[in-house]
């Protein structure tokens, strides 16, 4: 497996399984002098982490991170940063039954075919925990971003099967189990999800994602597109099957006139461009939205094939979530983070001394 690797001048790598006895990175190019420690990781961990509500996968994992190098006297050194997080709450015995089965909707079949084996405790390398290290590699780039640029990443969910926010309240967003931006329908969502769970089914969601304060000029013009990148870093999250930028699908029932972001002293009149044109940064807002697919782990029986080739009947049991979207704005807001950074640190290379030669425009239009 040789893609394990992910952005050319901030690069990071991940290694580990969901039940091995450990995961974690490696953060290679990161700026010398930046104040990390291991505290800083606990806050988006915990936002990730599974078993904190009842509507979500119940392992309980303790995601304590270990700093191995790359920090000296809690200032980072400009080496290679190494984090691990050791597996604490694996229950491999609960896939013994699945090990000569494949999982419709699951990567069972495709790894067994690429690679002639599997390890199918938990998915493996396939399993949404290894996105523990994209979150804990994007505490370092969110407050580089943060400090250095004045940058914010911030996520929601903005859809669960056919339920859609009513209303926006940032300030709801951590207030409650699923991202939701709107408070007055939590307990909607409760019961819709306590069913859902009952039922032994799953679904989807949406989460959209935002930078703010990101300056225009990053991002290069063909091959490596600001929204190209970010479109890659999310679906190479886990369950991810759409990407948008800005107004995304929508602009194919858009006119032209409609679509274009007209631009006055005064900043832009909309944001359909979701921040990016011709793959540089414009300096709005970016705006991104990704899907996430129902889970495809069922305790419901369903029809399979075995290793062998021959029909059987599939019944996964152990723990896992109903609708894996309502853990991942922590996971989009990491990605997006470190692309950002990536993405600033290329820039600053090439044109870090290219002066301002035209007005910049405001930001403006959500």
């Amino acid at each position: 497996m040789s893609d394990n690797s992910f952005g050319r001048l901030l690069r990071v790598t991940t290694f580990g399984e969901s039940h091995g006895p450990a995961i974690g990175c490696v953060i290679d190019g990161c700026p010398p002098g930046i104040a990390i420690a291991p505290e800083d990781f606990r806050a988006d961990l915990d936002r990730r982490a599974t078993g904190k509500s009842r509507h979500t996968s119940q392992r309980h994992e303790a995601d304590e991170v270990e700093i191995l190098s790359g920090v000296y006297e809690g200032i980072t050194t400009g080496t290679p940063i190494g984090l691990l997080v050791r597996n604490t709450d694996a229950r491999s015995k609960d896939y013994s039954k699945i090990a000569e089965q494949f999982r419709p909707g699951h990567a069972d079949y495709t790894y067994l075919h690429k690679y002639g084996r599997r390890d199918p405790r938990g998915g493996g390398r396939s399993s949404a925990r290894e996105t523990t290290m994209r979150v804990a590699a994007a505490v370092i780039a969110k407050k580089w971003l943060r400090d250095r640029h004045g940058i914010t990443v911030q996520a929601h969910v903005s859809q669960i099967a056919d339920i859609r926010p009513r209303g926006f309240d940032v300030a709801a967003i951590e207030g409650n189990p699923f991202f939701w931006p709107d408070a007055s329908q939590v307990a909607e969502i409760e019961a819709f999800m306590d069913a859902l769970r009952k039922s032994g089914d799953s679904v989807g969601a949406r989460v959209d994602v935002v930078a703010r304060n990101v300056p225009p000029g990053w991002g290069e013009p063909i091959y490596g597109k600001l929204d190209a990148e970010i479109a890659a870093a999310m679906m190479s999250i886990n369950a991810v099957k759409g990407v948008e930028i800005g107004a995304g699908f929508a602009a194919v029932a858009q006119r032209g006139t409609e679509h274009r972001d007209l631009m006055s002293p005064a900043g832009f009149a909309s944001n359909h461009a979701g921040g990016i044109l011709g793959g540089i940064s414009s300096g709005q807002d970016i705006t991104c939205s990704v899907a996430f697919k129902p889970t495809s782990s069922l305790r419901l029986p369903g029809a399979t094939v075995d290793t062998a080739g021959q029909p059987v009947e599939v019944i996964t049991t152990g723990r896992h979530d109903p609708c894996v979207g309502l853990r991942a704005p922590p996971i989009c807001e990491a990605m997006l983070a470190l692309v950002l950074m990536d993405q600033a640190l290329r820039h600053r290379a090439q044109c870090g001394d290219v002066g301002v030669v035209l007005p910049v425009v405001p930001g403006g239009g959500a």
